[in-house]
């Protein structure tokens, strides 16, 4: 039988997939106007001109990589650099070769490059083990931009430290990627900046974010046409002088047995800031505290010296954090990738599918430990 053509909105320019973090992915319609609003907004915010070069690092499928590494670029007359991926040490959701990255970086003499947050904490690692002080390692990088996740505060620090300039963002795909971001004019740390100049928003009773300004036409195959402000699923608020803060995920909010709201992504943007861990994701929705799953940095989930290491990690964390929110306990786990449906293709954990397979795991930690008091 001949499949039926898949129903869209009138007139889409492009059609870009939701990473699916917590469901099957989207096919999110966007029409060109939209696409052309946030890539603008982009290059005058981070001040794009001719003489930029913009390396890519990130897959082209990948809707941020395409409007703030090719389009606004393009805008501006700059330079895009597309190389192999792997040639420039760059797997997204899988390996990733800092120094190589770096090096491509000095060769190519970028000035522009976007990443993910395991990304830059990777690279930055291996610019503090190279330990050069003075003047920048990366004397031509004037704008390294961050997003997909939520960066930890301490990440951010670590970045600047080795000379990395590097601007927390936040987006939509439903947005056509960019909403807000931090620059050099306007820069706060714990934000992820002020809303592009296209950008409209609003706050629910919850603290959702409702973005309005450039937003989707619709789903593929979804009748329902898209309402004017978007509900992003997303809290967060907008301070005094227009930032906008983050506090995580409505759907993945934890609310403990003694009815304190937690986000995960706090406290695995707390974890992942840790040498020692190189991916988290958090559990403990209706438990007394919290459990985390931690892919350690070190290889070999068996290494003793690995689980020492995360163990002092954790300690680490908690003693920033309030009692509430602590992690209680912890279990090593394979890594998340997208290979094997944990992550998706910008590396962002895949929750239901992660739960599916460390439920039993997790529940005999509560088990075994009804009388467990946080460290």
């Amino acid at each position: 039988a001949t499949q039926a053509a898949a129903r869209l909105p009138a007139h889409p320019a492009k059609i870009t997939y939701t990473s699916g973090t917590t469901g099957n992915p989207k096919g999110v319609c966007l029409s060109a106007p939209a696409q052309h609003s946030v890539a603008a907004s982009l290059a005058a915010a981070c001040r794009l001109a001719p003489g930029d070069r913009h390396l890519s690092l990130l897959p082209l499928s990948t809707l941020l990589e395409n409007i703030g590494g090719v389009y606004a670029p393009l805008l501006t007359g700059a330079c895009c650099v597309l190389e192999p991926l792997s040639s420039v040490g760059s797997v997204v959701a899988g390996r990733f070769d800092a120094a190589a990255v770096g090096a491509a970086l000095a060769r190519v003499q970028a000035t522009t490059t976007i990443l993910v947050p395991q990304m830059l904490e990777a690279l930055s690692g291996a610019l503090e083990r190279e330990g050069e002080a003075g003047a920048p390692p990366l004397p031509y990088l004037r704008w390294v931009a961050v997003g997909g996740a939520r960066v930890a505060p301490r990440l951010l620090q670590r970045a600047a430290a080795v000379g990395l300039p590097v601007y927390e963002g936040y987006g939509l795909s439903e947005c056509a990627s960019v909403v807000a971001l931090n620059t050099p004019a306007a820069h706060r740390a714990g934000s992820v900046g002020k809303p592009l100049p296209h950008v409209r928003l609003s706050f629910g009773t919850d603290g959702e974010i409702f973005v309005g300004g450039a937003t989707l036409l619709g789903y593929v195959g979804d009748d329902v046409p898209a309402p004017e402000h978007w509900p992003s699923g997303d809290i967060g608020h907008l301070d005094a002088d227009g930032f906008l803060h983050l506090h995580g995920r409505k759907k993945n909010l934890l609310i403990t047995s003694f009815g304190r709201n937690i986000s995960p992504e706090w406290l695995e943007s707390e974890l992942c800031a840790e040498a020692a861990i190189a991916q988290a994701v958090v559990f403990g929705d209706g438990r007394p505290w919290a459990v985390a799953l931690i892919v350690p940095r070190r290889p070999g989930l068996l290494d003793t010296d690995a689980y020492a290491d995360i163990a002092r990690a954790v300690l680490q964390v908690n003693a920033g954090l309030p009692e509430y929110a602590r992690i209680g306990d912890w279990l090593l786990a394979e890594p998340f990738t997208f290979a094997n449906g944990q992550a998706t293709s910008n590396g962002r954990p895949r929750r239901d599918s992660i739960w599916r397979q460390y439920q039993q795991q997790i529940a005999s930690l509560y088990e075994e430990t009804q009388d467990h008091v946080l460290p």
